[in-house]
């Protein structure tokens, strides 16, 4: 039985030796996140930090997609639900804070499309590996959502402040190449090869000298620290009005109005 069985089944945590494979999963959905896999994710960083055995992460996508981003059903909650919208806000702060602080090594195996918050899961790993075919995705403003904990908190950091502001305002899809020039992720593979890669990666990282990997680790991430305690607090403020947004409720409407009758 593993330490990280009662995350299932929307996250799927194995041990291979030092390195944990993360999973999102719900294939069926494409890994859109509900409430549950919100939830764990913000979790499932601190926990694997607190994991002596662990020596590094390799966090992927079950099926064709690595996420499709926020659920239409989970979005429709939350405009209606104070108290779910409450958690959601503090599970957000929660998986940025995690992220960053975890002292284990993150590489990203993006195995297809990586959008909404599965593009900031990317953003906020240390080394992605990404398909030729898939791509990368921010459209929080276009759905009428505020981005608190997407691509305004990081990009900046990794690409120039005008790409970062057409992506974030456009939401337009970044292809796998692209996002490699721009700095979004350091390798795009052949689609085939993205988990073997990852983990040849993770695999790597693994045998690096521990304390030293994981202060340098470290010293990098006070960077992004900085940035992300500068921003995050207006960001989850912002985004918490934005539910309420009409525009929100327009499109979360359209969708659900396409859903075929249970």
């Amino acid at each position: 039985m593993s330490a990280y069985d009662d995350l299932r089944p929307e996250l799927v945590v194995e041990e291979d030796g030092p390195i944990r494979v993360v999973t999102l999963n719900r294939p069926e959905s494409l890994n859109a996140t509900n409430r549950d896999l919100h939830h764990k994710l913000a979790q499932v960083f601190t926990r694997l930090g607190e994991d002596e055995e662990a020596r590094a992460i390799v966090i992927t996508g079950a099926g064709r997609a690595f996420s499709a981003g926020g659920d239409f059903h989970y979005l429709d909650e939350l405009t209606k639900d104070d108290a779910a919208r409450r958690e959601t806000i503090a599970d957000a702060r929660s998986i940025v804070t995690s992220m960053v602080a975890c002292r284990v090594p993150v590489v990203a195996a993006v195995n297809g499309p990586a959008v909404g918050l599965g593009c900031s899961l990317v953003a906020l790993s240390d080394i992605s590996f990404m398909a030729e075919s898939a791509h990368l995705a921010d459209p929080h403003v276009a759905v009428g959502l505020v981005a608190a904990d997407g691509g305004p908190i990081t990009w900046p950091l990794m690409m120039s402040l005008q790409l970062a502001k057409e992506y974030a305002f456009l939401g337009d899809p970044i292809p796998a190449q692209r996002a490699a020039e721009i700095g979004l992720v350091n390798h795009v593979v052949p689609d085939s090869e993205v988990m073997a890669q990852a983990m040849a990666c993770a695999q790597r990282l693994a045998k690096l000298p521990r304390q030293t990997l994981q202060d340098t680790k470290r010293i990098l991430n006070l960077h992004l620290e900085r940035a992300v305690t500068a921003t995050l607090d207006y960001a989850l403020t912002a985004e918490d009005r934005s539910f309420l947004s009409p525009e929100l409720r327009a499109n979360v409407d359209r969708f659900l109005s396409k859903q075929p009758k249970s």
